[in-house]
C-alpha cells in the first residue's frame, strides 16, 4: 500500500508477525486495500498460501458503535453451521496495536459482488429472476436462525427495537450534524425524524436481524443459475425486528417505472429491467419463507432511507474531518438532503411498496 490514509489502516511487518505467531511462520505475505466498501475497512491478505480477508474501522474519529468489527466477527463466527451463507471465520483481534484497531480475519471467498453493473452471466430472464429469489432466501435463512441454539440468544433487546432505531439514528446524526452544520443544514430530517418517532410500530416479529442486507453486501458465486455464497458486513447484526431488513432490502431495489431516484451511487439501476423481481415479489417471497406479515411499509422504508441519510452525514463528516479519502464522501453534501426528500415521499406516500 502507498497512501498515506492506507498507511493508516495497517503496520505490514506488525501483522506479519501477528499472523505468524497465530497461524505459522510463511514466506509469502502481502496486504492489499480493498476500496469497494464505504464503512469498515476491507483488506485482502495473503499469508503463504493462503487468501483471507480482513475488517477493521475506518482510521480516526467514528461515531459510537458505527463500526463495531468484533461485533461482526461475533455473529459471523456463530452462524458457521446454519444455513446463512457465509466465509469461514480465522480470528479475532482485541489488540489494538497491531493494526492500530481491533480486527478479524476470514478466509477469501471467489465470485462477485454487484454494485453498479450486472454480470453479463445473469443477464436472461431466468437468472434475473432466480437472483432476487436467492436475495430473498438468504435473508429469510438468517431471520429463521434460533438465536439461543448458536449462543446469540442474549445478543441483543428485540423488544421495542424499531424505536429504538428511531433514537440510534437521530443521534448518529446529531453526531454527523456537529461536523456538518457550519457547511450546509438539512431540516428536512427533523421532520421525517418526527414522523419516525411517533409512528414506531408498539409490537414487531423478534429475530435475529442483519443491519445492512442488500445487493452489494452479499457474494454471488461465479458460474450460473446465481447462487449467494457469502453475506457480508454484519457490523450491525442484532436481535430485533426482522422487518427493518426487509425495509432496508426494499430502499435499495428499483421496480420498472420507478420515479428517477436520488442518490444513483446507492441504487443500482439495472434492477429495474422488467425481468426483476418486483418489490412487492420480494415481500411476498420472504412472506412464505418466515411466516411473517410485512405490516407497516411506510415506516420501514422511511426508516431505511434515514438510515441512510445518516450513514451518508457521517460520510460528509469523516470527509470534512479529513478522516477519509472516500470519492463518494464530499458527495453527501448533496445526496442527503436529497434522501431526506425522498424520505417524506414515501411518509406521504407519492412512493408506494
Amino acid at each position: 500500500m502507498t497512501d498515506s490514509y492506507a498507511d493508516r489502516l495497517v503496520d505490514e511487518d506488525a501483522l506479519r508477525a501477528y499472523l505468524d505467531d497465530e497461524l505459522g511462520a510463511v514466506d509469502a505475505f502481502s496486504v492489499a486495500r480493498h476500496r469497494a466498501g464505504h464503512s469498515n475497512e476491507t483488506l485482502f491478505v495473503t499469508h503463504g498460501d493462503d487468501e483471507y480477508v480482513l475488517r477493521r474501522p475506518p482510521a480516526g474519529e467514528t461515531a459510537d458503535k458505527a463500526h463495531d468489527v468484533l461485533r461482526e466477527y461475533r455473529v459471523m463466527d456463530a452462524l458457521q453451521d446454519t444455513p446463512v451463507p457465509l466465509p469461514e471465520t480465522v480470528l479475532a483481534c482485541e489488540d489494538e496495536s497491531v493494526v492500530g484497531a481491533e480486527f478479524f480475519l476470514m478466509r477469501k471467498l471467489d465470485g462477485d459482488v454487484i454494485r453498479d453493473d450486472e454480470p453479463e452471466r445473469f443477464a436472461t430472464s431466468a437468472h434475473r429472476e432466480r437472483l432476487g429469489e436467492e436475495l430473498v432466501d438468504s435473508l429469510s435463512a438468517i431471520h429463521d436462525v434460533d438465536p439461543a441454539s448458536v449462543g446469540l440468544g442474549e445478543f441483543g433487546h428485540p423488544e421495542g427495537f424499531a424505536e429504538r432505531q428511531v433514537e440510534r439514528w437521530s443521534q448518529q446524526l446529531m453526531w454527523a450534524f456537529d461536523t456538518t452544520a457550519e457547511e450546509r443544514e438539512v431540516e428536512a430530517l427533523y421532520d421525517v425524524m418526527a414522523w419516525l418517532q411517533e409512528h414506531a410500530p408498539e409490537e414487531h416479529p423478534h429475530s435475529l436481524v442483519h443491519g445492512d442486507y442488500k445487493l452489494d453486501n452479499v457474494m454471488f458465486a461465479p458460474g450460473t443459475p446465481p447462487e449467494l455464497v457469502g453475506v457480508f458486513d454484519w457490523e450491525m447484526a442484532t436481535l430485533g425486528d426482522p422487518r427493518t431488513d426487509l425495509g432496508w432490502l426494499l430502499s435499495f431495489w428499483r421496480d420498472p417505472g420507478d420515479e428517477e431516484t436520488v442518490a444513483d451511487e446507492f441504487f443500482p439501476a439495472f434492477l429495474a429491467h422488467e425481468e426483476y423481481p418486483t418489490r412487492g415479489d420480494l415481500v411476498a417471497r420472504w412472506e412464505d419463507a418466515t411466516g411473517y406479515e410485512y405490516e407497516h411499509d411506510r415506516f420501514y422504508r422511511a426508516l431505511a432511507v434515514y438510515k441512510l441519510a445518516g450513514l451518508g452525514e457521517m460520510f460528509f463528516a469523516r470527509h470534512l474531518s479529513g478522516d477519509a479519502d472516500d470519492p463518494l464522501y464530499p458527495k453527501m453534501r448533496e445526496t442527503v438532503p436529497a434522501l431526506a426528500e425522498r424520505a417524506q415521499r414515501i411518509i406521504d406516500g407519492d412512493a408506494p411498496l
